[in-house]
């Protein structure tokens, strides 16, 4: 499989310039340079940056400089630091992966989607060359989490609108495209094919969910006091699955219910998405992958473990969710007895 050279080993800046309060405060103090300066001193090669619509477009669709002048700066200090970037449109006027944001409309609305294609349009035409006479990159991420199967074909055909419009302006800039179920692995293979050499194929891992999202308020059916051990039985992980996720069906079941998850499971779950990615030609790459702060520091230290070994394994880039807070921050103190080990498996 292609291997995604620069974007091997990244990590998230959620909760920046998404998924916030959009506050100056926010903006200004909730990541600094010092920030990107530990992110490379990890050893990381690359960030994830999540950006919402709202940061640098008005309601009546007017640009808001403050906005892009906020990108800029984050992109130079990766430049100053040498980490490569991948620019994530988190949510677009119409589409949020969060219900409570109450932005629908997108996939059966034209006059959202030409909006999303100027934004990107726009995008495009300021960041394209910006790394130009350096070793960094810059790929932009199409649209973060779409949700609902019924979307797939009306998204395939968006994204492959959105390309042709960027390609006019960025004709190499490698572009990321993730599929239904949240970027799911199992819908890898109902993307589209891709577009020209540069398409990378973008999924979100955080299987097993009962385990990397033990206590989560935000899931329906979720205990906010239950806890799960990762090493615990495929029976177990069955029947919280169902009871706290609400998620019924063959999961584990090609597993002895009395063994204790391991490396196969991994490695079973990325196969279709590896082999689907190999034989299409594209590059693939998790967006997102991580341990609520609910885990034991040592179950968190294990899954990384674990999971690395496939993305290694099989050339898999990546970038864990996320540096700091949003309830799966590395950077966290709860993390800072086993930090140095951790970042190994990044």
């Amino acid at each position: 499989m292609k291997r995604f050279n620069g974007f091997m080993h990244g990590v998230n800046l959620g909760g920046w310039f998404s998924q916030c309060d959009y506050s100056e405060d926010r903006y200004n103090n909730f990541i600094k340079e010092n920030d990107i300066k530990t992110i490379s001193e990890w050893g990381l090669d690359h960030v994830r940056l999540p950006v919402d619509y709202n940061l640098f477009q008005t309601a009546d669709e007017k640009w808001i400089e403050a906005g892009f002048a906020r990108i800029t700066q984050a992109l130079e200090w990766c430049k100053k630091y040498n980490l490569n970037m991948i620019l994530d449109l988190h949510k677009t006027a119409g589409f949020s992966f969060d219900k409570h944001e109450m932005e629908t409309g997108f996939f059966d609305s034209p006059v959202y989607q030409e909006r999303f294609y100027k934004i990107w349009e726009e995008l495009a035409r300021r960041y394209t060359h910006f790394f130009d006479g350096s070793n960094n990159e810059i790929c932009f991420e199409l649209l973060n989490e779409v949700t609902d199967q019924a979307f797939c074909k009306k998204w395939n055909a968006i994204a492959r609108t959105c390309i042709e419009r960027i390609r006019a302006i960025a004709p190499t800039t490698k572009i990321l495209v993730g599929s239904y179920w949240n970027n799911s692995l199992a819908a890898v293979k109902d993307l589209d094919p891709p577009y020209d050499e540069n398409i990378v194929y973008n999924f979100h891992c955080y299987d097993p969910l009962v385990f990397t999202h033990q206590g989560a308020g935000w899931l329906d059916l979720m205990d906010t006091k239950f806890r799960m051990p990762l090493k615990s039985t495929y029976e177990d992980y069955t029947k919280n699955t169902e009871k706290y996720c609400g998620m019924v069906g063959n999961f584990f079941n090609m597993y002895d219910q009395k063994a204790k998850l391991d490396l196969a499971y991994f490695e079973n779950n990325f196969a279709q998405a590896i082999s689907v990615a190999d034989e299409r030609g594209a590059y693939l790459y998790c967006g997102e992958y991580g341990v609520i702060e609910n885990a034991t520091v040592e179950d968190t230290v294990e899954w990384y473990r674990l999971i690395s070994e496939v993305y290694n394994k099989h050339g898999v880039g990546r970038a864990a969710w996320s540096y700091k807070e949003m309830d799966f921050g590395l950077s966290d103190a709860r993390l800072d007895s086993v930090r140095n080990e951790l970042v190994k498996y990044l």
